[in-house]
């Protein structure tokens, strides 16, 4: 058994799947979790509790969408009482200005409010509703109220050309913080791949456009970026390495190593109805699995850089190379690479042709070959 080279710094509390939006992109798995299922107050307070103990410092609450809890002040108001940091992730779609007063009394310490794009109709094709307007009320309440503030606005073909204008709304508000969040290929977005990849042309003007404006708002506002998983040259250590610094908790109470660790088959959740977070922790077979070295494969097993990336995505692999613990393909080193070689080399093609839609810079061809996306769009659970 490899023991954990550290203790978890956060938890990201997955309260529900509920959304009001029904984004393309959603990392929640393809089997939501129904509202019978999820874990009540009391259960939620003592993982809290427990995650304290085990040397975590942050919660991260998510979903879905966690304001659709009737318990959401409790949730928060426990999680402070254990010594945690609270991070709200949110669309915003449920708050109202007295709500937000009330969740920052309850001792909220960061508001993290999604965007689906700069502008309204973008934000409706992605999510399938409206719901542009309400995030820019909750940014102007928010500057009535003492939280820290982030910005996430997540990157795909069909608005990484708008980011001068995610900028400007930035700008105008109190984050601190932009977080540009490149999609990632799995879950609902590896069903909608082909309509979310961004072509190369718009990837390199992007990386223009965040440099300046790093340069620009340095010492005002931070900005978090990298490139699409895709176009990079390594992988990122997904979820800071498997099992070594994040442990997340499904709305049913399954402990995941990741979000999309269920996709993996054979894994065995533990569950923190019958264990313990420490427990699951040191010892559970889904935090083992992946954990070390021992599972590597070549070239991950004696290249330098496995204990940088620690191999990449394991949920990754399995979907482009159909093997959890081959190389993510993503990687240059990869004798997968060729295959997301391909991917890309489809996509700008057809892209470049006008037989794929992609933000416009100009009027579309006049022969109207370009076509728009045929979206799967994420359903809401029971």
């Amino acid at each position: 058994m490899t023991p954990p080279p550290t203790n978890p710094l956060a938890l990201i509390a997955e309260l529900t799947h509920r959304c009001p939006l029904h984004c393309v992109y959603c990392s929640n798995p393809v089997e939501l979790t129904n509202r019978a299922e999820e874990l009540p107050t009391e259960v939620w307070s003592r993982v809290f509790h427990e995650a304290a103990q085990l040397g975590v410092l942050q919660a991260d609450f998510t979903g879905g969408e966690p304001l659709a809890r009737t318990d959401i002040l409790e949730l928060i108001r426990a999680a402070r009482a254990a010594g945690l940091y609270v991070n709200l992730i949110t669309s915003g779609m449920p708050l109202d200005e007295a709500r937000l007063t009330q969740l920052v009394e309850a001792g909220l310490d960061h508001l993290q409010l999604s965007f689906q794009g700069a502008r309204e109709e973008t934000a409706q094709e992605i999510s399938n509703t409206k719901s542009h307007a309400q995030k820019l009320r909750v940014l102007e309440w928010l500057k009535k109220v003492r939280v820290a503030v982030t910005l996430n606005f997540v990157i795909h073909r069909r608005n990484i050309d708008q980011i001068e204008e995610m900028l400007q709304i930035a700008e105008s508000s109190s984050a601190t913080r932009i977080e540009f969040a490149n999609v990632q290929y799995y879950g609902w977005a590896f069903a909608n791949r082909e309509n979310l990849l961004p072509t190369k042309v718009q990837l390199d003007r992007s990386l223009e456009v965040v440099k300046s404006a790093e340069e620009r708002l340095r010492g005002k506002i931070r900005i978090e970026s990298v490139v699409p998983d895709y176009y990079a040259k390594y992988p990122k250590p997904c979820m800071g390495g498997w099992g070594r610094k994040l442990m997340l908790i499904a709305p049913n109470g399954d402990a995941l190593p990741c979000h999309a660790a269920k996709v993996i088959p054979g894994l065995e959740f533990a569950n923190v109805k019958e264990s313990s977070l420490r427990e699951i922790w040191e010892s559970s077979p889904a935090f083992q699995k992946f954990r070390g070295e021992d599972w590597m494969q070549a070239p991950c097993k004696t290249c330098d850089r496995r204990t940088i990336d620690f191999g990449g995505c394991r949920c990754q692999a399995l979907l482009l190379a159909n093997d959890p613990a081959a190389t993510d393909p993503v990687c240059s080193l990869s004798p997968n690479r060729p295959k997301v070689d391909a991917i890309l080399s489809t996509l700008n093609d057809l892209v470049g042709a006008g037989l794929v839609y992609a933000e416009p810079r100009s009027a579309p061809p006049a022969d109207g070959t370009l076509t728009k996306p045929n979206w799967l769009y994420r359903p809401n659970p029971a």
